[in-house]
Order: structure tokens, then C-alpha cells, then sequence
């Protein structure tokens, strides 16, 4: 009669002990499972990792060792972390991260076979907004050029002092970065890959205000997203920033950094000049303003501003190299303005770049107001605690010229109007001639007169 060994029997039944372990983890990581994705409303277009895949209600395949933690060399792993895509003309388009990790593979005997990712969970559902609901408020930008004496540079005291109650600190389970506002309703811009990740995330504002923020859009292509805040009551005015286009942009200009780098002060300063502005393909698409003031890991997203308290570019990445120092980039703001076109349609774009004619300002003539006074949006630069209303009469020498005040028609000229203090761009326009563009503060109180002069046939 033939007997086993105790060594050789012990080995037989860890080795049976073994697959049966493996059989009974067979259904979970080998077998496939279903992943779901719905809006509501239903019909909206998903695309995972940039490819398109279906419609919402989505229902898609992919193996159990997607959902659940590998514990054998049998279970499929999912390499890389995945977003979903979320969009339907005339809502907001979402990104949603479908996955968490990284997580490490190491096996019984402690060897490392690389990371994993898993699905967050087998359903995944989001309540589309609609754009007219979220982007709200409007913008202030300046497209065109001015003369160099319409608008005076700020010494640096005021210029911080303007600029930075519209700036927020923005923090997820992840990390933290800057932005700011661009519309008094809590429109936020800020970089994508401080954004990117979370839904929700924390705004921290100058005065230690703490709000939850909604992340609203995220641009497939640019490092731009935006977030909205939710105000701590309904009738709450956030402080916000007007966005210059690239165009106006100079070489050699000085420039402000504000924002919050890690393991400094929050909302601190750093001054520099524009070294650069151009295409850059190694830092990504767009056009790049490059910058030797000093941004660090925490600055992205926040903005870079220039001696007028306006924003030309959002802060974004920095050389880090062996004896390479003072090389900073920002995305344009033009970039930006470009991305805002979509949700603010009523955005006029950028007018014809002649230089405007002289500024006249004074005692407003005898004239009767043709239209009613219009009350625009409050100004970037202003506390909202500290603002005032002004009265601008704009007249011209053409009959019946088109009126524009921060990108929203008011009318035709003459017009009279009331405006909150602080600064406006001013376009009238008249078929046949160009544009007549200026940019002008607005103060509490004040009587401002501007006329429009055209060059015209019969101009002498």
C-alpha cells in the first residue's frame, strides 16, 4: 500500500487550497460587468477618454477586475484612470472621473507588478444644467487698443489692493490651486488640472469666506476650466476682474502674479514683466504669455494681471530645470475670451484695432435722454461695499450710432446712462466706418460726457 509523505501531503492540499481560491474568485475578476451612465436629460452625448461612445442611458461592458481590488494574477486590471464626458447642446457639458488610484499591485511575496485603477462605482448619473441658468451675470474685456493716457497704470499698493478680493484659493481632496472671478454672479476661471477630478470643490476667498464651488466646464483641448461659487445669500456681489485680449499684450509690460503657493503665504504677490507672448507647442495649445515673475505649484489658475488691474493670462506652469530659473507661463486671456464666447453669445467680438480718437470729457450738454438709464453689471475692480453710480452721456457726430457698454447694446446716440463706478468699455459703431472704442473709469457721483467723432466723408 502506497502512502503520502506529511510534507508531500501538505503540499497537495495548499496547492488544492490554492485553486480553490482561485475558482471562487473567478466570478468576480474574470467575469464581465456592466458600467451605466445616465442624465437627465436622457439623449446626451458620453465620451470616455476623449472617444465617443454612446448616448445617455449608457451601458457599457467592461471585465470584473474594473470594479473590484485585484487579488490574483488571473484578474484583468485597468492601467490608467478614466473620465466620462457629458454633453447636450444647450447644457453645460460635465466631466465626470469614473475611477480612483492609483493602487499598487504587489503580490504575496511583496513584488511590486505595476498600479491599478478602479471604477468608483457600476452607476454613474448627472443632472445636466442648462447654460442660461449657469452662466449668468456678464464679463468685462477689453479687445481693443486705447491710448496709452486712458487708462493710468495703478502703483503697485492699489493695484493689489483692486485686484485681489476677486481672487480665490480653490482646494480638493487633491490639492489646491488659484482662480478668480469674472462675473459678479461667481463665475470662476481657473486652470483645468486644478479642476479636473473633483465635482465639488472648496473656494477660499481673501477674506476668509468659504463657499463651495461647482465645477461647470472643463475644455477638452485648452488648461482652462471654469467653476461656479454659490453665494452665501441671493442678493451676494462677488468682486471680479476684467480679461485684455492677447493682442494687447506688450513685450517688456509689468506684471503682477497673485495666487496661493504651496507651503507660502495664501494670496501672496509676486512682479515680473511679459518676456514673451506667442504659440508655445511644448507647454500645450493656446498662446502663451511667458513671465519671469515667479509662479510655483499652487499659483495655477490664478491671474496674471498688468499695471491696470486687468487680467492678460491665467497662471499655468513654470520650467523646472538644472540652472534654469525666472521661466513662467501663463494661458492668454484671449484663450479664455474665446472659450467664454460660447456661453456668453451677447459678447461682441473683438473690434475692428484702430486706434480710437482723442477722449473728450466734461460737463454733459442739454440733452434730452432718449433712452432709460441702464444699470450694467458692477465693475471688476470695485469692492461691491464701496461702489457708487455715475451718469455717461455719449453723443457723436453720426445720427443714430449703435451704442455698446461692456459688450451689451444700450441704444442708439445721444444716450444718457447710469453705470456703477469703476471701469467700462465703450463701442459705438455706425456702418461703413470704424469702430470707436474706449475704455473709461467710472467714478461714484461723477458727470462724464464722451463723444464719439467719425471720420467721415463729410468731416472736414
Amino acid at each position: 500500500m502506497c502512502s503520502l509523505s506529511p510534507h508531500r501531503f501538505l503540499l497537495n492540499l495548499s496547492t488544492l487550497l490554492f485553486f480553490a481560491a482561485v475558482s471562487l474568485s473567478l466570478p468576480n475578476f474574470l467575469s464581465a460587468q456592466s458600467l451605466k451612465i445616465t442624465s437627465n436629460p436622457a439623449g446626451a452625448t458620453v465620451e470616455l477618454d476623449g472617444v465617443p461612445t454612446g448616448t445617455t442611458p449608457l451601458e457599457k461592458t467592461f471585465p470584473g477586475g474594473y470594479f473590484h481590488r485585484t487579488k490574483t494574477a488571473l484578474g484583468q486590471r485597468l492601467e490608467h484612470p478614466m473620465v466620462a464626458r457629458i454633453s447636450l447642446p444647450g447644457f453645460v457639458t460635465h466631466e465626470i472621473p469614473l475611477t480612483e488610484g492609483p493602487m499598487d499591485w504587489i503580490d504575496l511575496h511583496g513584488r511590486h507588478h505595476g498600479q491599478y485603477w478602479l471604477f468608483k462605482s457600476d452607476h454613474f448619473h448627472v443632472d445636466l444644467a442648462t447654460i442660461t441658468s449657469t452662466f449668468t451675470g456678464a464679463l468685462s474685456a477689453d479687445t481693443a487698443i486705447r491710448p496709452a493716457a486712458i487708462q493710468p497704470e495703478l502703483a503697485l499698493e492699489e493695484l493689489v489692493r483692486r485686484t485681489k478680493p476677486a481672487v480665490v484659493c480653490l482646494r480638493s481632496l487633491e490639492g489646491s490651486g488659484s482662480g478668480f472671478f469674472i462675473t459678479d454672479t461667481g463665475i470662476i476661471a481657473t486652470n483645468a488640472h486644478v479642476a479636473r477630478g473633483d465635482s465639488n470643490l472648496l473656494a477660499v476667498l481673501p477674506n476668509g469666506m468659504q463657499l463651495q464651488a461647482n465645477v461647470v466646464y472643463i475644455d477638452a483641448d485648452l488648461d482652462l476650466a471654469l467653476v461656479k461659487a454659490v453665494p452665501p445669500t441671493p442678493e451676494f456681489v462677488f468682486p471680479f476682474l476684467s480679461l485684455v485680449d492677447s493682442a494687447l499684450v506688450q513685450q517688456g509690460e509689468s506684471v503682477l502674479v497673485i495666487g496661493n503657493p504651496g507651503d507660502a503665504m495664501l494670496f501672496s504677490v509676486t512682479k515680473g514683466i511679459v518676456s514673451a507672448v506667442g504659440k508655445f507647442p511644448a507647454a500645450g495649445p493656446g498662446t502663451w504669455i511667458q513671465t519671469d515673475a515667479q509662479i510655483n505649484p499652487g499659483n495655477s489658475g490664478g491671474p496674471l494681471v498688468n499695471t491696470r488691474g486687468e487680467v492678460i493670462g491665467l497662471n499655468t506652469l513654470k520650467v523646472i530645470r538644472k540652472n534654469v530659473t525666472g521661466i513662467g507661463f501663463a494661458l492668454s486671456s484671449g484663450d479664455l475670451l474665446q472659450m467664454l464666447h460660447r456661453f456668453y453669445p451677447a459678447m461682441e467680438p473683438a473690434p475692428t484695432r484702430t486706434r480710437p480718437n482723442v477722449l473728450e470729457i466734461g460737463d454733459p450738454p442739454a440733452l434730452a435722454p432718449d433712452k432709460a438709464p441702464v444699470s450694467s453689471t458692477p465693475s471688476v475692480f470695485s469692492d461691491p461695499t464701496e461702489r457708487g453710480f455715475g451718469t455717461l452721456t455719449i453723443i457723436s457726430n453720426v445720427a443714430s450710432a449703435e451704442v455698446y457698454v461692456d459688450a451689451r447694446s444700450v441704444g442708439n446716440a445721444p444716450a444718457t446712462l447710469t453705470l456703477p463706478a469703476g471701469p467700462h468699455t465703450v463701442l459705438v459703431k455706425s456702418p461703413g466706418l470704424p469702430d470707436y472704442v474706449r475704455r473709461i473709469d467710472v467714478l461714484g457721483s461723477s458727470k462724464l460726457t464722451l463723444n464719439a467723432l467719425f471720420q467721415t466723408p463729410a468731416s472736414p
